[in-house]
């Protein structure tokens, strides 16, 4: 943690991977807010326990070992019992392509080495296929040679 830089740097080796990479958490101010608390948090921990806690999220300065438990009330308290550790890089894939984040940003971000793994996180639902249409509906050069198409077509028709 770079709490300076605002980045979080995950060695190489220790991703599932094997690649490192650097994730900009303090472009997420929420997310910021939370790294700076965790830190904190932490300060008070090790200055009670009189010794360096080298993890930022930690039970009582220890390493967590396991946080299946964990997660799994903490989803069934969201009333999500089901969810998967994993739907959040699948949820994280999909916000980036919604957001219009350049594919080979969204894939160094993701941690996908390859673009066809990383399709398969990013699937489109009718909503987004929906969103695709509004937007090129919005673009006023299609909205104006669309229109004379349309027309054209009337015309001809009603000639007929």
């Amino acid at each position: 943690m770079d709490f300076a830089a605002g980045t979080v740097r995950l060695e190489p080796g220790t991703t599932k991977n094997d690649e490192g990479r650097t994730f900009p958490f303090a472009a997420l101010p929420r997310l910021a807010e939370l790294m700076r608390s965790q830190r904190e948090h932490t300060a008070v921990l090790e200055r009670e326990q009189g010794r360096l806690i080298p993890w930022v999220f930690h039970r009582g300065g220890k390493p967590i070992r396991s946080f299946h438990v964990t997660w799994r009330v903490a989803c069934r308290r969201a009333g999500v019992p089901e969810r998967l550790v994993h739907d959040l890089r699948r949820t994280a894939v999909r916000r980036f392509e919604r957001a219009g984040v350049p594919r080979s940003v969204a894939m160094k971000l993701s941690g996908h080495k390859t673009e066809s793994i990383y399709r398969r996180y990013a699937i489109v639902s009718e909503a987004d296929l929906a969103e695709g249409v509004r937007k090129v509906a919005a673009m006023p050069a299609v909205h104006a040679s669309a229109s004379r198409r349309i027309a054209g077509i009337a015309e001809q028709r009603n000639r007929e």
